[in-house]
C-alpha cells in the first residue's frame, strides 16, 4: 500500500500505522467514536482483524479498544510511513 492513500480502517494491515482522515456516518454515531478517543487526525494503529467480518482491534492515544467491522468500515485512514 502506497503512504497517504485514504482506505476504510477495516483494509489497514495489521501493525500498519495511519492517521484518522474522517469519520463517516450520522452524527451521533460520530459523536460515540469521537467519545471513544477516535478523532479526525489521532494516529491509530491497527492490532489485528479477523477474517469475516470480525472485530478490529486497534490502538489509539496509547488505548487499545476492538471496533464492530461495520464500525470499523466507518473510519478513514491515511497511511503513514513506516
Amino acid at each position: 500500500m502506497t503512504d497517504g492513500k485514504i482506505i476504510p480502517l477495516t483494509e489497514l494491515d495489521p501493525m500498519r500505522r495511519g492517521r484518522i482522515h474522517s469519520l463517516d456516518g450520522w452524527p451521533n454515531f460520530v459523536r460515540r467514536l469521537e467519545s471513544m478517543g477516535l478523532r479526525q487526525g489521532r494516529r491509530i494503529t491497527k492490532i489485528s482483524g479477523q477474517a469475516l467480518r470480525g472485530p478490529v482491534t486497534v490502538t489509539v492515544g496509547g488505548t487499545s479498544m476492538a471496533l464492530g467491522h461495520g464500525m470499523a468500515s466507518r473510519v478513514m485512514v491515511e497511511l503513514l510511513p513506516d
